[in-house]
Order: structure tokens, then sequence, then C-alpha cells
């Protein structure tokens, strides 16, 4: 180990923890005003912000980094709009910490309340998405924690100009500037600091990027983490479903963004609506760029595609191709999902109420659709503001992971002389 960077780790986590102490007195409106104060320096400073981003770009491609990773590096006038806009509606949610989940009584007059509380000093490690930085430090904030920022070296200078923003409003609003920090040295060894705990420092990693990543963190983590790996996401047609419907939404759940982890990446459809709906929506998906990949009965009904191999279905493109299966009926379609989805998102498309029902029944991944794009995966679109992932655990955070989710709880037992007997 690099004495240099632990060192330096180390340190950021003790200041982290310090700054944490202070930081728990402060009050809602306190937060919400720091909050609100991050997304009018991220305007004032926009220029800086986006001429950072222009230099991580044009890095990014003479490193040949793969189409989808640079989608997610760059930014642009609307993109920094959309991260204000997730700093306003983050500021516009009601208050996840002190709020009493559950209170009761029991027959010794014990009054137990169960109230939430914030998680600690979080880590997040992240790539490609600069927006992690400004939409992690905020739902940290509001949540009550402190946090470690570490960001992947592809857009290491776009992050420093958004964390000056950060720090600015730090500043203004006389908070510790160790509440948010940002790891600004690229040696990879930081990461695996983080992944020990920063010498107890840490109470919870976060990860978000890529499968190489996220496995590594899942391999070597000594502390709780919340992500997940893959983002196989399924859309299953049924032929109840209004045609023109299915094509829309495959298209957008396919080819909206490919390069996000709620991008469909398979599609199933019923054995007995193929004459209906596959031609169509294979028709529009070769119109809209996709490559395809299908099982035999696909094959026989558009011999010039490409056939699927068994490891097409285990795939999380996150590119502009797609697996196309043939399924007997739902009982199938959700055995497959469960068989081979990485538990993120699946969407039926469907008028059919009893098959809607089942699909939510018995498919077992966190976010799960009906007639609806499956790139609706998002804290955003959820009402949570923002999110710092989605989370495929079946313990704790599910889902988007947005302030809320950023929190425990805690049991507050009042008495009134109580002892208890032999």
């Amino acid at each position: 180990m690099n004495n240099k960077i632990e060192k330096y780790m180390n340190q950021m986590g003790e200041n982290a923890s310090k700054a944490l102490d202070s930081f728990s007195s402060i009050e809602s409106d306190e937060r919400n005003k720091l909050i609100s104060d991050i997304g009018l320096q991220l305007n004032a400073n926009r220029q800086a912000i986006l001429q950072s981003n222009e230099a991580d770009v044009r890095n990014a491609n003479k490193k040949n980094l793969a189409r989808s990773n640079i989608d997610r590096l760059f930014l642009d006038d609307q993109r920094i709009d959309s991260m204000i806009q997730s700093i306003e509606e983050v500021v516009s949610l009601p208050d996840p910490v002190g709020e009493t989940i559950e209170q009761w009584t029991r027959p010794n007059g014990l009054i137990i309340s169960k109230v939430s509380v914030p998680l600690g000093v979080i880590g997040i490690i992240y790539e490609s998405r600069p927006n992690v930085t400004s939409d992690a430090a905020a739902l940290c904030l509001k949540s009550g924690n402190a946090v470690v920022l570490r960001g992947g070296s592809e857009c290491i200078e776009t992050n420093k100009r958004i964390y000056d923003s950060i720090c600015l409003a730090l500043n203004e609003n006389n908070i510790d500037q160790n509440t948010v920090q940002l790891v600004s040295d690229p040696d990879r060894e930081a990461v695996d600091m983080m992944l020990k705990g920063l010498n107890g420092n840490l109470d919870i990693l976060v990860p978000r990027g890529g499968k190489s990543l996220v496995a590594k963190v899942q391999s070597e983590a000594r502390i709780p983490f919340i992500g997940h790996l893959e983002g196989i996401c399924h859309v299953y047609i049924q032929g109840s479903s209004d045609i023109d419907q299915a094509i829309q939404i495959v298209i957008n759940s396919k080819m909206r963004r490919t390069g996000i982890c709620g991008a469909a990446e398979t599609i199933l459809i019923d054995r007995d609506s193929l004459e209906s709906h596959l031609t169509p929506i294979m028709d529009a998906l070769k119109n809209s760029g996709c490559e395809i990949r299908g099982d035999e009965e696909v094959l026989q009904v558009d011999a010039q595609i490409s056939k699927a191999t068994e490891e097409d279905w285990h795939t999380e493109y996150l590119d502009s191709i797609v697996s196309i299966k043939v399924v007997g009926d739902i009982k199938e379609a959700v055995s497959h999902i469960n068989q081979c989805g990485s538990g993120h998102t699946e969407s039926i498309i469907s008028k059919n109420d009893e098959d809607i029902d089942y699909f939510y029944r018995h498919i077992q991944s966190a976010i799960i659709l009906s007639n609806a794009s499956t790139q609706f995966a998002d804290g955003a679109e959820f009402g949570m503001g923002a999110e710092i992932g989605i989370s495929t655990d079946k313990i704790h955070a599910r889902g988007p992971v947005g302030a809320k989710q950023l929190t425990s709880y805690k049991y507050l037992v009042h008495g009134s002389g109580q002892i208890r007997s032999i």
C-alpha cells in the first residue's frame, strides 16, 4: 500500500467522522438551504464545469472509451439544468431524518418509538457520471449524512469543478467542508482503502459503475454496501397488448439511452403473438439502429438477424443490441427472467390484468412495471428528486436509492421508573 495514499484516505475518513458530529445538529431548514445553494453555485459555475467536461470527454475519446461511457460522462446545458432540477426536487422532499416510523406502548407503560436516523459516513464509488457528484452530495446532506466521493479518473476534472460549487455552498453556510469530500487522487488504491472502511470511519459503501467495479466491491468490501451488479432488464410482450403501444415502449426501453442500467436488454414475446407483434417490433428496432439477436423461432421470422447464444440471455449490452426470445406463456417468461435476469427492472406489456398481477407477484426483481418503459427505473422518475443508484438487495434499501433510503432507525424507549422483574 502506498503510504501517501493510505495517510490521505485515512485522514479523509477521520475528517468525515468529525464533520458528521457537527452536522448532526443541523436543522432541516438549514440542510435545505445548503442543498439549494449548491444548485445556485452549479448554475453560477456552469461554464467552468462545461469547459472541464469538454477536456474529460476529449481524453476519453483519445483513450477509446466505450460509447456508453462517454455518453454517461458528457455534460451540456440541458444536463446541468437537470442536475440543478434534481437538487431542487431533493430540497422539496420531506425531511427523512427524525421521522417516527412506529410508536407503541407496552403493558408496563414503556413507550417505544422507532425513529429514522442517518446512516453516518457514506462512501460512494462511481464511474463516468459526473452528475452523481452533485446528486450524491444533495441526497447525503438531505439525510443528515457525511459523504466521501470517489469518482472515476475519466471525469476527474468535471468532478473537481462540481465539487468546487459544493464547497462554496458549504462555506457560505458555515458548514464543515469535510461533510462532503471528493477524492482528488486518481490512485486506485484509494478505492481499496474505502473498501476497508477507512479505519472504521466509513459506515457504508454505495458503488455506482460498471460490472467490474461492483464485482470488486462485492468481493473485497469489509463494510456493508448497497448496489447492483448488472442491469439485465426485460420487456415481456403479450398478444393482448396494443401493437403501437408495445412498439413505443420497446423502442424507449431499449434505445432512449442504451448505456444506462434501466435499458432493456432482452425482449420476451408470447408465441401466439408472433404474427401480429414480432415483425413490426423488429422493424422498429432496426429502423432505430438496433442490432437484433434472436432464438430459433425468431430466426424463422427473419433469417437475416443474428442467432442468440446462451450468453446473450445473461448479457448487459449497454449498447444498441437486444436479444429476443419466444416464450409459451407468462409462466415461462417469469421463469426465464428470474433465472437470467439480474433482479433490476422488468416490464410486462399486456391488457390482461390477471397476468399483470401474476407478473407482479412472481418476478423477483426490485422494480416491476406494467405497460411502461424500463427506463423509468430512476429515482427522479419515482419522485425521489435524485438517486445514487439502484439497489437489487433484498434487505434495507431496494430499488432507487434516494434520501430516505440513506437512513436507518433507532429505538427510543421512554420510561417512568420501570424495572425488569426476574
